[in-house]
C-alpha cells in the first residue's frame, strides 16, 4: 500500500518532532545546569552567573564529594541496597507472576489471589504498623529494612503476569510433553523469552530502591547506615564542610554550598543514567506489552 506524504502531515510531523525536541531540552537541562555547577567556582555560583556552562572551570566540589567519608559510605550502601533488592525482588516477581498469569482451570481461586494482591496497591499497612512491624522483626538498623518491605513491587508483577499471557500457549504444552515441570518452564522458556518486561520492572525497580530516601530516615537511627538518598536530604538542609583538614583551606575557597550540593546530586543521579540506556531498547515493548491483557 502507497503512503502518500500530504503537506499537513509533513506540518503534523514537523509539529511533534519540535514538540518533543522541547519536552527534551527541558528534561535534559536541569541536568546540565547542575553539572555546569558542579565544575564552577563558589563565587561564580553564589553571584548566579552559571547557567549552562561552568565559569571558572574547578574540579573543587568533586575533590568535597570523594574526600568526604560519610558521602561515599552512603554511596556504598546504596549500592548494596540496589543490588540485593533488585535481585531480591526480581526473584520474586517472576515466582509470583508465573502462577497468576494462569487461568483458572490450572490455579483455583487465580483471580482472588490476583485481586489480594492489588488491594496492597489501593490500601497499606500504614506508617506506624509498618514501622512497628520492622522494629518487631528486629530489622532496625540493617540492610533488611530497606529492602524486605517493598520486596514485592505489585505494580511490576501485574505488568510481568500480563506478559507472561501474551505468550503463545502452545510453548508451555510443548515443554509439557517433552517432560518438563512448572519450574523448569518457567525459567528455560518464560524467563529467556521475558527479557523486555524483566529489564523494564528491574529498571523501575532499581530506580525506587536508589532514589528512596524516607525509608533511610525512617528505620535508620544512626546517620553511617543511611543510603545515599537520605544522606544527600540531610546535606541539602545543612552543608558540612567539617572533613576539611586545615592544609586544604585552598579548597574551602573555591568551594560553595551550591557547587557542593550539585557534584554531590550529579554523582548521586549519574549510576542511573549510566544503566539506562542498556534498558532502553526493552522499556517501551515491556511496558507495552505488560499492560495489555488478551
Amino acid at each position: 500500500m502507497t503512503n502518500y506524504r500530504t503537506w499537513g502531515r509533513t506540518v503534523f510531523a514537523g509539529c511533534n518532532y519540535a514538540f518533543l525536541l522541547l519536552i527534551s531540552l527541558l528534561c535534559l537541562m536541569p541536568i546540565v545546569h547542575i553539572l555546569a555547577m558542579s565544575f564552577s567556582s563558589g563565587a561564580a555560583a553564589a553571584a548566579g552567573q552559571v547557567a549552562l556552562w561552568p565559569v571558572d572551570f574547578t574540579t573543587a566540589a568533586y575533590d568535597n564529594v570523594f574526600g568526604k567519608p560519610e558521602y561515599l559510605r552512603a554511596f556504598w550502601v546504596s549500592v548494596q541496597r540496589v543490588a540485593l533488592g533488585t535481585s531480591l525482588s526480581m526473584v520474586l516477581m517472576i515466582i509470583t507472576a508465573y502462577p497468576l498469569s494462569k487461568d483458572h482451570r490450572q490455579l483455583r481461586l487465580r483471580t482472588f489471589y490476583a485481586w489480594l494482591f492489588v488491594f496492597t496497591i489501593l490500601f497499606s499497612g500504614g506508617l506506624i504498623p509498618s514501622y512497628l512491624t520492622v522494629k518487631s522483626l528486629g530489622m532496625i538498623d540493617t540492610m533488611w529494612a530497606l529492602v524486605l518491605p517493598t520486596a514485592i513491587p505489585v505494580f511490576n508483577i501485574i505488568l510481568l503476569l500480563n506478559f507472561y499471557r501474551n505468550l503463545p500457549k502452545e510453548l508451555e504444552e510443548s515443554a509439557r510433553i517433552d517432560g518438563a515441570g512448572h519450574f523448569r518452564t518457567l525459567w528455560q522458556i518464560y524467563v529467556p523469552l521475558s527479557l523486555p518486561a524483566l529489564a523494564t520492572t528491574g529498571l523501575f525497580t532499581m530506580v525506587g530502591h536508589w532514589n528512596s530516601w524516607f525509608d533511610g530516615m525512617l528505620y535508620m537511627n544512626h546517620t553511617e547506615n543511611y543510603p545515599l538518598q537520605t544522606f544527600l536530604q540531610t546535606v541539602i538542609i545543612k552543608l558540612d564542610f567539617r572533613f576539611i583538614k586545615a592544609e586544604n583551606a585552598e579548597l574551602l575557597l573555591k568551594l560553595s554550598d551550591r557547587t557542593s550540593r550539585a557534584a554531590q546530586i550529579f554523582v548521586a543521579a549519574f549510576p542511573i543514567l549510566i544503566v539506562y540506556p542498556f534498558l532502553q531498547r526493552f522499556f517501551i515493548k515491556g511496558i507495552v506489552m505488560g499492560s495489555v491483557k488478551e
